[in-house]
């Protein structure tokens, strides 16, 4: 069971060309336009000549039944405990067994150090500390690339090994909106990047060239690639969401645990998120850190009406009702937020009937072509003056918007206006032998 990048990194870890197990298929949640689709026989291995088929998961007790199932396998990410019972009861009581993966079993050793930034839950604010340590990596001219959680989602072919060493990469790629979010900000400071569908090849092209590994991982997934230095980031916006599959695990794995965001919320939910991570792990140094956003052109928010776009799975199966666009148009007096639900049309109408919290917000959608022409003809069709882009990419690269725009930035501080971050990474450095 999975979505598109999970799934097909245990299979390709512990299934592909172990005949002792028959791959029946793959299924698809969270990500439209997977399904249908087929894991292709040239990644699949031997055993599979034919390539593995994706169905829907919504199918998955019919499916169990047709094919006399004896095990699923749980492999994707982001989801509460009651979410993951809640699949456990539909494969158990259709007659098959239910499975968890231990990270350990599908985790890649590096001849190089890996420092790796994972989450409880997605946007808690991982991108914001991967930006700040690639940033510090870069002034100490350390030569190292990012490798990025897999998001599998055009021509697996093509997509076996991704490098990326610019902007243009990732249009003639014809990437994902999710995935351009994703390398924008890293590319536009010549950092290389990669990613990919088969993380063992991923693994043996960065070791080829690079001296240290920073894997920024995707949702709230544990890392592909054993950590030498394993940092989690926590969200006090969502309490209690320590307790989420996998983001537990990655809490109770950290070495670091950065609590985000803290300079937005009161800070009583700041030190109930501190008392529950502590709990959990009782050996990790805890940094508490402010979400510091800027807004490009301030003047284009202040007495006007916007319209918010926000990073897509932050406020889908992430369940966040907005994110930082949403917050800097409060913030910068914004006179009206247009609610984009009146305009829903297409794969809109389902994301907000599937996902009822989200807020006055449009949620970046843009896995096809149509997907993302239907995101343009709603931006297009609200009536407002400014659209403020709460999303890391930059949409009008892409999208042709008959609106002012305003781009929304965000930046790691920590609370107390130390730099214990750097500080980590110094003695981890030292210890690497690169520094």
């Amino acid at each position: 069971m999975g979505a598109g990048g999970r799934d097909f990194h245990t299979f390709n870890m512990l299934f592909r060309d172990n005949d002792e197990y028959e791959v029946i298929a793959f299924t698809a949640s969270q990500i439209p336009g997977i399904a249908g689709k087929k894991y292709p026989a040239s990644l699949a291995g031997k055993l599979y000549p034919d390539g593995i088929p994706i169905y829907e998961e919504k199918n998955i007790a019919e499916l169990i039944k047709k094919y006399n199932v004896k095990e699923v396998i749980l492999a994707y990410s982001d989801l509460l405990y009651e979410d993951v019972m809640g699949k456990a009861s539909i494969v158990l009581s259709s007659g098959a067994s239910f499975k968890l993966i231990s990270p350990f079993e599908t985790m890649l050793k590096s001849t190089k150090p890996v420092i790796a930034v994972t989450a409880s839950r997605t946007g808690a604010g991982k991108s914001t500390i991967s930006r700040k340590i690639s940033e510090y990596l870069l002034n100490k001219k350390i030569n190292f690339a990012v490798v990025r959680h897999p998001m599998a989602y055009g021509d697996l072919e093509k997509l076996k090994v991704v490098k990326l060493k610019n902007l243009k990469d990732l249009d003639e790629l014809g990437l994902s909106i999710e995935e351009k979010e994703e390398f924008e900000n890293y590319l536009r400071k010549n950092i290389v990047c990669f990613e990919g569908v088969d993380y063992k090849e991923v693994l043996n092209e960065v070791e080829k060239e690079f001296d240290l590994i920073l894997w920024d991982g995707g949702n709230n997934d544990t890392p592909f690639i054993k950590p030498d230095l394993m940092i989690t980031a926590v969200d006090p916006m969502r309490a209690g969401h320590e307790k989420s599959y996998p983001g537990e695990i990655n809490v109770r794995l950290a070495d670091v645990i950065v609590i985000t965001k803290v300079n937005t919320i009161e800070y009583e939910k700041v030190i109930q998120t501190k008392n529950m991570v502590r709990k959990l792990n009782s050996r990790a140094e805890i940094i508490e850190s402010e979400f510091i956003i800027e807004v490009e052109d301030p003047s284009l928010i202040k007495n006007k009406k916007v319209l918010v776009i926000e990073d897509g799975p932050t406020v889908t199966h992430g369940h966040l009702p907005y994110g930082a666009g949403f917050v800097a148009a409060k913030l910068y007096g914004a006179r009206e937020i247009v609610d984009p639900k009146n305009y829903a049309i297409g794969i809109y109408k389902e994301i907000y009937q599937e996902y009822p919290h989200i807020d006055k917000v449009l949620p970046t959608i843009g896995y096809t072509k149509e997907q993302l022409k239907t995101m343009e003809e709603i931006i297009n069709k609200i009536e407002c003056d400014t659209v403020v882009l709460g999303t890391q990419s930059d949409l009008t690269r892409y999208l042709k918007i008959t609106k002012n725009v305003t781009r929304v930035y965000y930046n790691y501080r920590e609370k107390d206006g130390r730099n214990r971050l750097e500080e980590i990474l110094e003695n981890n450095l030292r210890k690497f032998k690169i520094l």
